[in-house]
């Protein structure tokens, strides 16, 4: 099981320095792009995140595509480009007014609230314009954009957002906290998972299944996130620890307690791997990434 867990985390960290070389080649300078705005862009994009949705795109897709698929590379960066841009948004002072992101300054900290703005609008707007222009086909791109504005707009992340922000310091409520995750944070993973299979030519049963992957993933990782916020440093987290108390958030914890808290990560996480059931031996990545997310420090 020892080995098991380093190779795991040897090919994650393979895939995530292969997004990292995707995003670079994305956010090459443009001549007509200002060079302020550039900068906060590749600030936000480049700081040492865990590219956890493009690498579910990747793997995703290595379920139905054994042959080198360039076709995934152009999904796995946009999602992770519009998570950035997502970033730094929640971080402004209108949202969740954080100083710290990823162990440095947030980007409106950094250069200015208008310019994080703008450097936000460029990174949502950036990953439509490669999914149009580098996916090949046609329909697949068609298919890919409407999968990704589903998750991240008002169906699912920005939603997810208006909610989180009504319900700061209002009463504990379970079904508005499993609205909030599910639409915040787990579409997005859902999403990604869906891509890379719609990317792999896989059925549509099969792309539902990852789907549902993706959100128990997801659901799993916020989990995680708001136990790390509660017990974690702020050292370890390369954010404000405790911010979510300090804000009233509606957390797991804040709802059900730490101990319920604990139980749903693994049961999410149980819940992840047992829908991988049909897909043998060719889906042991995407079961050990979901027992990793259980397992997290950061």
């Amino acid at each position: 099981m020892g080995s098991q867990k380093t190779d795991i985390k040897q090919q994650l960290e393979e895939t995530r320095e292969f997004v990292n070389s995707l995003l670079k080649r994305y956010l090459r300078p443009r001549k007509e792009v200002d060079p302020r705005l550039q900068e906060a862009m590749e600030y936000a994009v480049h700081s040492p995140g865990k590219r956890l949705r493009g690498v579910l795109v990747l793997w995703a897709c290595e379920l139905f595509a054994t042959a080198e698929n360039r076709k995934v590379e152009a999904p796995a960066a946009a999602i992770e480009l519009v998570h950035a841009y997502s970033l730094v948004h929640d971080d402004l002072p209108a949202m969740d007014n954080d100083d710290m992101r990823r162990g440095r300054p947030t980007c409106h900290k950094r250069f200015d609230e208008a310019t994080a703005i703008l450097a936000g609008d460029g990174l949502l707007t950036l990953a439509f314009e490669i999914l149009g222009k580098d996916v090949s086909k046609a329909e697949i791109a068609v298919r890919l954009v409407a999968e990704l504005a589903e998750a991240a707009g008002v169906s699912g992340m920005v939603s997810g957002q208006m909610a989180d922000l009504r319900a700061e310091n209002t009463p504990p409520d379970k079904k508005l906290l499993e609205y909030i995750q599910r639409n915040k944070t787990a579409k997005m993973f859902a999403a990604a998972a869906a891509m890379g299979a719609i990317c792999g030519d896989a059925n549509g049963q099969q792309i539902e299944t990852l789907k549902e992957y993706g959100m128990k993933l997801g659901l799993s990782f916020q989990i995680a996130d708001d136990i790390l916020d509660v017990s974690a440093s702020s050292e370890q987290l390369g954010k404000t620890a405790g911010k979510d108390a300090e804000q009233g958030k509606t957390t797991y914890p804040s709802v059900v307690g730490m101990e319920q808290s604990k139980k749903l990560l693994e049961k999410f996480s149980d819940q992840a791997v047992a829908l991988l059931g049909d897909f043998g031996d060719e889906a042991d990545k995407l079961r050990q990434l979901a027992v990793l997310l259980v397992e997290r420090s950061k």
